[in-house]
């Protein structure tokens, strides 16, 4: 029977809590993720995340010795399953919005589109009127 080096890892939430003087929230917010001082930091192990697959090798105690087996999708990190498939969907958005009769759901969709290419370029959300898609 064939044997597996499996590495399983998990997610572990460090937080810290600190006041910070801005004109704004997005100001203060902005201060806060520029802030490299995590001498206070503070684990959530209640917090932590699921157990999910980040290497497969063939073999025992091969890992990062031989090539990595590819990953079936499932096993991975939810979160990044969804990024995974995030653009993919976006794409599909895309196409639908373009249809040449203008449907009711329009607005919503290139307001949605304007913020998931945002998301992609790792830009700040766009100014969208009507508020939120």
């Amino acid at each position: 029977m064939p044997r597996f080096t499996i590495e399983t890892t998990y997610r572990l939430p460090v937080y810290r809590q600190r006041a910070y003087d801005a004109e704004t929230l997005e100001e203060a917010c902005r201060l806060a993720v520029e802030d490299d001082d995590w001498s206070e930091q503070k684990e959530d192990y209640e917090s932590s995340g699921e157990t999910y697959v980040t290497g497969a090798w063939p073999g025992e105690d091969t890992a990062y010795r031989t090539a990595a087996l590819p990953l079936p999708s499932q096993f991975g990190e939810m979160l990044h399953r969804k990024a995974d498939h995030y653009e993919t969907l976006l794409g599909i958005l895309k196409v639908l919005a373009r249809a040449p009769e203008a449907p009711f759901w329009r607005e919503r969709a290139d307001a949605a589109i304007a913020k998931a290419e945002a998301i992609l370029a790792s830009a700040p959300d766009p100014d969208i009127a009507g508020g939120e898609p």
